[in-house]
């Protein structure tokens, strides 16, 4: 008996929670294909790139909607077993509830861990794929790629490489700057590394020029070479535009982080917030079981409440977590906690809280 009310009761969650983080994952998607038709109407695209450029978008919404698809199913499904007193008479046959809702504990591992897969492997690459699409729709050329800080730029007559880019704090390093012309080599220039220095001022993304050091110019046409401890060049573009083709975060895999976080630490640059995004980017995925398992706990512990009710308390929790997730990260972010922790900490208590909830089901 207990099993088939346990696939009775997952089986109408899975399918409220499918409705829910799918209907609204298609919806967000659409919502901000609308918010860039302004952009693409000029160059005239067809229907089928402008569904496909909204579709790669689809995953990167599922990941931030499942948690809370999951905790309005979990409410919703267990408050409406309470309020038709369900509940009531399985513990009057001498069920017990949290063996009842076991599934749900088990299901939110699985979606815990589905999360990180869509987040790791599935969002990145569809978030990429997506820039490279509107680029294409609004006809605008790539002229820089990054990959874990290294790059490519390509000019008119130049083509440049760099080992690390670091725009944020204007800084370049290990550096090859190609002259091209009628599609022959004419001159190269290696550098060890750049700094950024603006025309006027200390806003480092203001008009400027790139200072190289430790240059060595190849002339390729003479034979010669010569050496310059400074070399200024503007063939460079300024720190906003190159940050613009920078990688996010979300772009890259845990393996993009990690070598990006490696170079800057080999270049001798600390980047604080990179390393919170990697633990976090660990962290995040919990949020799905912590979500589902409070919906069930506070809807299975609230029987006699309105449904109304029950949802404005989950939602309010819930709202609650993002203010301190966001806030703990943000902290990181600063320096003011140590990153593990900063990523780390809201999960932690939260989850703590939620089958702390879980195991005071009343029985």
């Amino acid at each position: 008996m207990m099993r088939i009310l346990r696939r009775y009761y997952l089986g109408e969650f899975l399918k409220l929670f499918l409705i829910l983080s799918l209907g609204l994952s298609s919806v967000f998607s659409l919502i901000d294909l609308v918010n860039k038709i302004d952009d693409f109407i000029p160059y005239k695209p067809s229907a089928w790139d402008l569904l496909r450029y909204a579709a790669l978008l689809f995953p990167g919404y599922l990941l931030y909607l499942l948690p809370m698809a999951a905790l309005m199913s979990g409410l919703f499904v267990v408050g409406q077993a309470g309020r038709k007193k369900e509940t009531v008479a399985i513990k009057t046959a001498g069920g017990r509830l949290k063996a009842l809702f076991m599934p749900f504990v088990l299901f939110g591992i699985l979606l815990s861990i589905a999360s990180f897969v869509i987040g790791e492997f599935l969002v990145p690459d569809l978030s990429k794929k997506a820039n490279r699409l509107r680029d294409s729709i609004t006809r605008k050329e790539q002229t820089t790629t990054f990959q874990a800080g290294a790059g490519w730029m390509r000019t008119r007559d130049f083509i440049i490489k760099t080992d690390l880019c670091i725009p944020d704090s204007g800084v370049i390093k290990g550096i090859s700057i190609m002259r091209i012309r009628d599609d022959m080599l004419i001159e190269r220039i290696e550098a060890e590394s750049a700094e950024w220095h603006p025309a006027w001022g200390s806003d480092p993304q203001t008009k400027g020029a790139w200072f190289l050091s430790g240059v060595t110019l190849y002339d390729v046409g003479t034979g010669s070479v010569k050496k310059f401890t400074v070399y200024p060049t503007d063939v460079i573009d300024a720190p906003r535009s190159l940050g613009k083709g920078m990688q996010k975060p979300e772009e890259m895999t845990m393996r993009d982080l990690f070598a990006y976080t490696k170079r800057l630490k080999e270049a001798g640059i600390k980047n604080i917030k990179l390393t919170v995004d990697i633990y976090a980017r660990l962290s995040y995925p919990l949020i799905n079981f912590i979500m589902l398992i409070l919906g069930v706990s506070l809807a299975a512990r609230g029987e006699q409440k309105s449904g109304l009710m029950i949802m404005a308390v989950g939602i309010c929790v819930s709202v609650l977590y993002w203010f301190g997730y966001t806030a703990s990260l943000s902290l990181g972010y600063t320096g003011i906690l140590p990153p593990l922790l900063a990523a780390w900490l809201v999960p932690a208590v939260f989850g703590i809280g939620t089958m702390y909830l879980f195991q005071r089901i009343p029985e």
